[in-house]
């Protein structure tokens, strides 16, 4: 078969149209979703590599809630949510016991 041979298209209908549209609205609404979910987790990672254990022991309330709305709004599956959370939660009592010892 060659190269770049014939691509298959759906006819322009209405409910082509329609769902492309729906597509295109979810793909962003699942970006933001996802971007506000990565920038909590970057913020809280960077305090806990600045050794700032007040600092991420406030961010982590904030960025567990964002990471469970994005369980319900399924931008995330519930195990790679869970996973976030027990590393970050890990990192986080790692830190309070070496301020401790």
């Amino acid at each position: 078969m060659a190269q770049g041979g014939a691509v298959k298209h759906k006819k322009k209908t209405k409910s082509v149209l329609k769902n492309i549209r729906q597509a295109e609205h979810r793909q962003a609404v699942n970006r933001m979703n996802r971007t506000r979910v990565r920038t909590a987790i970057r913020r809280m990672r960077a305090a806990l590599t600045a050794g700032d254990a007040p600092g991420a022991e406030k961010l982590a309330s904030a960025t567990f809630s964002e990471v469970d709305k994005a369980i319900r709004k399924r931008t995330l599956t519930e195990n790679t949510a869970n996973r976030y959370k027990s590393r970050l939660t890990l990192a986080l009592n790692a830190l309070k016991n070496k301020k401790k010892a």
